[in-house]
């Protein structure tokens, strides 16, 4: 070999070295980015601006275009959480208005791999929580390009008001924050493909109010064209207890400007975020059935068909309720059943038994399942089945585990939240300790990276799990406990119950859709 053939090679194995590493250099429409190494195989953009910084006179407003930066802009850090109220481990100073970011983790090497793309809308009661509290770097390594992104929460993300309806071009106010998360989906469809993905990829998930979030996105004509599946844990937005309509929303608004003692919009403008968003929380904060972002309740858009069709995976836990409640006492637990309205006490007695305190907790544990979450998701399981034509896939998460996120006092398997550690890999340095778990984590991450790749959660080595049947004895609801095992749709007595409540309660509405 002469010396101009050793350099030759030399330089085509430096060549492929390079080519080899992750892509940790792109651009995006706003400028030059650069990521970090995550291991030796994912590169990670921890906060990437979307859009610009809502403050000063754009508090309350639709989200405005990401100014461009000169130079390169290094993504190391992820940014400052959206003001909410402080807790333990999040203090004020970790907070910013300008909370407008989102992070991509890319396993790419190159922009023409057009890979599938996982699209995270964290929980929190739209009122709390972050876009970094995981950046799913488990799930990016099967495959996929994992973002998550950021949006306002509480009276600075929800607050609806007659002066901001006026002022808005579009005559609405008060769903701030699910425009930031139809804003990201619409800068995913332009730069995704600068990290290595294909926007026509692109699935959406999310957890609790990120599960009514990506409800809403599939309910909401304005987010149509920007996602092609969807994977919804224990969230959904069909309940009619407290519809929130623009007018219903506004009168709020304008009782928590007088509660704040301000006389207009303005002057709300002159407060700092904190005082905001502090202890004194927006009461109704929640999303508005507006006419523009939601053209009506999800239960009537998904009845008529009006909806955006998209295969989805649904799933709620067993245990939801023994995130919140540690104990209850037979009367409390008596009383509350007595709160319901009075042609169906007898019938919350029956199905939900109790006649000692620790009966009564796991009675009034169930009762919050099927109220808050069960009814929701099977109702939207059921919807789409009948007037969809894309796949629903139904899940049952049951997997008892001394690791919980919220779960309190003695759980009978999965609290509220706990199968956010499963996705995530939680288990995944210590499946001798948690052998049940990591089985379990390990099948639902390999369905869902399926999901995003082929809108269908099959493949090889994972129990067959079909679409969701109608029939109530089918067994075509997968139950994760100890591994997946196909069952018959769990507690429909009880949850059909509340789905009967929601029935009376929509025939109770004063103005009809």
């Amino acid at each position: 070999m002469n010396k101009k053939q050793f350099i030759a090679i030399c330089g085509l194995l430096g060549a492929m070295t390079v080519q080899a590493q992750p892509l940790l250099k792109t651009h995006v429409e706003t400028g030059d980015l650069e990521g970090v190494l995550e291991g030796t195989d994912l590169a990670v953009y921890k906060a990437i601006p979307f859009a610009a910084p809502p403050v000063g006179d754009l508090r309350w407003k639709a989200p405005q275009p990401a100014k461009p930066w000169k130079g390169v802009l290094k993504a190391e850090e992820c940014a400052k959480w959206p003001p909410q109220p402080e807790r333990g481990d999040v203090s004020y100073d970790m907070m910013s208005e300008d909370c407008l970011y989102l992070s991509v983790v890319t396993p790419a090497k190159t922009v023409d791999e057009a890979l599938p793309v996982m699209v995270y809308i964290h929980g929190g009661g739209f009122m709390t929580e972050h876009y970094s509290a995981t950046l799913w770097q488990n799930l990016a390594r099967r495959g996929v390009i994992t973002v998550s992104i950021a949006y306002r929460v509480g009276a600075l993300g929800f607050l609806a008001h007659p002066e901001l309806s006026k002022e808005s071009p579009d005559g609405h106010s008060g769903n701030y924050g699910i425009l930031d998360q139809i804003y990201a989906l619409q800068w995913i469809q332009r730069n995704i493909k600068n990290f290595g993905g294909d926007p026509s990829k692109v699935t959406i998930f999310g957890e609790s109010s990120g599960g009514m979030s990506c409800n809403i996105l599939c309910a909401s004509p304005l987010a149509k064209g920007l996602f092609r599946a969807c994977i919804s844990h224990s969230g959904a937005f069909f309940t009619p207890m407290h519809p929130l309509t623009q007018r219903d929303a506004e009168t709020w608004g304008v009782k928590y400007q007088e509660r704040l003692g301000k006389k207009s919009v303005e002057e709300l403008r002159q407060m700092d975020s904190r005082s905001l968003t502090g202890e004194g929380v927006y009461p109704p904060c929640t999303p508005v059935f507006d006419g523009y972002v939601l053209n009506a309740e999800l239960f009537d858009l998904y009845e008529r068909g009006e909806y955006n069709d998209v295969p989805v995976i649904v799933m709620y836990n067993n245990d939801e309720g023994g995130a919140g409640i540690e104990s209850v006492t037979l009367d409390e637990y008596q009383e509350e059943l007595r709160d319901y309205p009075e042609q169906f006490v007898d019938s919350m007695f029956i199905c939900y038994p109790a006649e000692n305190e620790e009966q009564a907790l796991f009675a009034i544990r169930d009762m919050v399942r099927d109220l808050n979450y069960a009814a929701d998701i099977d109702s939207w399981a059921k919807m789409q089945t009948k007037t969809g034509k894309s796949p629903v896939y139904y899940a049952y998460f049951a997997q008892k585990s001394e690791r919980t996120i919220l779960g309190r006092g003695n759980l009978r398997g999965a609290a509220h939240a706990d199968d956010c550690l499963y996705v995530g890999g939680a288990f995944d340095d210590e499946p001798e300790k948690y052998p049940h778990e990591y089985a379990v984590s390990e099948m639902i991450q390999q369905y869902w990276t399926n999901f995003a790749k082929h809108m269908n959660p099959n493949g090889k080595g994972l129990p067959y799990w079909p679409a969701f049947s109608l029939d109530p004895k089918e067994e075509c609801v997968m139950q994760f406990r100890n591994g997946a095992t196909l069952i018959a749709n769990p507690n429909q007595e009880s949850v059909g119950l509340m789905e009967r409540l929601f029935d009376w309660t929509r025939s109770q509405r004063t103005i009809k859709p």
